[in-house]
């Protein structure tokens, strides 16, 4: 595809992609939107519950999400055990130009291109409190292989890849979960939240990042 950066309004990069017409994260700010839907709105929800925390990720793009749960596992004494799919690695001429870590320590903006150069399909300790396995493959051909406490569904939204969010796909991610276990993305629309509560997920509508009015959060009831 025939992707170029993009300055978002937080002034932190995002990916265009022509195509789709679509980027990877909010036009109005990549780090924000992280930070607030899968760190603050998932990760600190999970870590209410335990400390050892096994997440998916659907989507590891520029792999911004897997970073900052990272740098939040140092910061809160977290284990975090972290798997994520992505069926097109970006190029590393793109993620060498991503400006995440301009303002970061030297460790982390070494621990951002760590990550990146990891190996997939091979699980690594990038710290002693996460260990990331990246997985290329989409989501209709993925077979978990274990149990997650914490999804972050990051795909492009529903209206430029529908088959993502449509049932079937969201039945297995719930099937994946453990039971009190968090699904959580960026997206609102009704029709998600319909197909998400039919799957038997207790659905909650929040406010959302910067500039979005709302986000969802789902989690597996306890049988």
């Amino acid at each position: 595809m025939n992707l170029s950066l993009l300055q978002t309004l937080d002034h932190s990069h995002t990916i265009y992609v022509p195509e789709l017409d679509e980027t990877y994260h909010s036009r109005n700010g990549a780090i924000q939107e992280a930070l607030h839907v899968y760190i603050q709105m998932g990760l600190m929800e999970a870590a209410q519950k335990k400390s050892s925390i096994q997440i998916l990720e659907i989507g590891f793009g520029t792999g911004l999400n897997a970073w900052l749960t990272l740098l939040e596992a140092q910061s809160k004494n977290l284990q975090i055990n972290y798997h994520a799919i992505e069926p097109f690695p970006l190029p590393e001429t793109l993620i060498n130009n991503l400006n995440y870590t301009q303002n970061a320590s030297a460790e982390a903006s070494a621990i951002f291109q760590q990550m990146h150069l990891a190996n997939w399909e091979q699980a690594v300790q990038i710290t002693p409190e996460f260990s990331l396995l990246k997985i290329k493959n989409t989501l209709e051909d993925f077979i978990p292989s274990t149990k997650y406490d914490l999804i972050y569904f990051d795909a492009f939204g529903p209206d430029k890849q529908p088959v993502l969010w449509q049932p079937d796909n969201l039945t297995k991610l719930y099937l994946c979960l453990n039971n009190g276990g968090i699904w959580v993305t960026y997206a609102s629309k009704g029709e998600v939240k319909r197909n998400l509560k039919q799957i038997g997920f207790d659905v909650q509508r929040l406010p959302g990042p910067p500039m979005k009015r709302h986000m969802l959060r789902a989690v597996k009831s306890y049988a």
